[in-house]
């Protein structure tokens, strides 16, 4: 007997999709919003284009809509954040911030670790530079 085998779902709809990436962000700027290392990096007057832009790369990452793209073309995330000094410092507050989010969703395991995993890779990977 076969079982039939569908299209898997993404992990963008195995997590919740849309609502799900809005309250990581949301929770996410909430740190950053007071952090005052984060926050200076943000020149907006309002967090709300930057939560749009985050919700909608994050969406696009792991299998949702490519509005990200339609809007701002190729991710190139290391270009994007290069006029920006990310230090460790800087790194370590956005991935405590981004830990609380994350705890704050009620994932299962292996999401939390999947998504875990890969924005511990990506923060790793935005440090340009040393100096404090």
């Amino acid at each position: 007997m076969s079982i039939p085998v569908g299209p898997q779902p993404s992990f963008f709809d195995q997590i919740g999709g849309h609502e799900t990436f809005q309250r990581l962000v949301d929770a996410f700027y909430d740190g950053v919003a007071a952090d005052p290392v984060l926050r200076p990096m943000y020149p907006e007057e309002d967090l709300g284009p930057a939560k749009e832009r985050l919700v909608l790369f994050l969406e696009q990452y792991w299998g949702g809509p490519t509005t990200y793209s339609q809007q701002r073309g190729h991710p190139r995330l290391r270009m994007r954040h290069n006029p920006f000094k990310v230090n460790p410092d800087a790194r370590d507050r956005w991935l405590a911030h981004m830990r609380v989010a994350v705890d704050g969703l009620g994932l299962a395991p292996l999401q939390e670790e999947t998504l875990w995993n890969y924005l511990e890779r990506a923060a790793f990977a935005m440090v340009n530079t040393f100096e404090e």
